[in-house]
């Protein structure tokens, strides 16, 4: 059978599986949780949850260095949500009001992050493949050294992007109404349509050194 030529490729995403009766419990700093559904708190840095729902307002939420398999955040609302070199595969994050998403160096398969605002996402040297990010607002998205792999956005909008130093491939920008990008020049392996390059035409034109005048 002939390989498949569709460009890009999409996401290969699904939902958190989790089970129909999670126990209620305490989230704790380097605790294993399975099955369990937590209140979000301040310190769940190089925790392990499998299966689990965390949910509510804090503070802060420090989850650096955690591993989530199976796992969704719903209805988060924190000034900090911090996944900084966090392992993820199927996470969902749902909802809610976040000022800071930090995902900075976490390795990232299978993320959907729908519903939600956020004020500053970070993805910074990240390594993020088969992921959704829908109907979201966020002020601004840092991507500096992240590499993007089969990333879709879906009726999103930014208002300022910083891809410079971004690797991507099949990262699908059709649904995102984007105001700005710092580094045009990085969108190699990203897909747009003809009207967001046509609103970009002065910025790709000054980024090949071309002196456009009326």
């Amino acid at each position: 059978m002939a390989r498949s030529t569709e460009r890009p490729l999409p996401p290969r995403v699904s939902p958190p599986d989790l089970p129909d009766d999670l126990a209620e419990a305490e989230g704790r700093r380097h605790g294993d949780h399975l099955g369990q559904r937590i209140p979000l708190v301040e310190d769940l840095a190089h925790a392990q949850f499998e299966q689990c729902v965390l949910s509510g307002s804090a503070d802060r939420v420090d989850l650096t260095g955690a591993t989530l398999l199976d796992v969704e955040i719903a209805d988060a609302r924190t000034p900090v949500l911090s996944l900084r070199d966090a392992t993820i595969r199927r996470l969902r994050i749902a909802g809610g009001r976040i000022g800071t998403l930090d995902l900075s160096g976490a390795h990232v398969a299978e993320l959907i992050l729908e519903h939600a605002r956020v004020d500053y996402l970070s993805l910074a040297a990240a390594r993020i493949q088969d992921s959704l990010i829908a109907d979201c607002t966020v002020a601004t998205m840092d991507l500096p050294s992240a590499t993007m792999t089969r990333v879709r956005f879906e009726r999103s909008r930014v208002d300022e992007v910083d891809t410079r130093g971004l690797r991507a491939d099949s990262l699908d920008l059709r649904g995102l109404d984007a105001l700005a990008f710092l580094d045009v020049t990085a969108l190699r392996g990203a897909t747009l349509t003809g009207r967001q390059v046509e609103s970009l035409a002065s910025v790709f034109a000054q980024a090949a050194g071309i002196d456009v005048q009326d």
